[in-house]
């Protein structure tokens, strides 16, 4: 997979596969949340990419993202809560 917004391939962990898996999580939808969801930036190169699908029960769906020479995946979360 490549990121559009972020003009880099994708690297998607095993733990955050195995999330993605338990989560019901494609990697369509993984995808769109990355290049289209709402980020939250923790430092210059780590971040939260999250965004609501209205055809799923929990909340939003979240990526956990290092920005390295790829997007890294750390993990995918779903019942995620937007904090300030």
């Amino acid at each position: 997979m490549f990121s559009k917004r972020f003009n880099r391939p994708i690297v998607i962990t095993e733990h955050a596969e195995l999330r993605m898996t338990e989560r019901t999580i494609s990697h369509i939808m993984l995808l769109d949340t990355i290049d289209t969801g709402t980020t939250k930036y923790s430092d210059e190169t780590h971040l939260w990419v999250y965004k609501h699908y209205p055809n799923r029960s929990d909340n939003l769906i979240c990526a956990v993202l290092v920005l390295e020479h790829s997007v890294v995946i750390k993990t995918v979360m779903h019942h995620f809560m937007v904090t300030e």
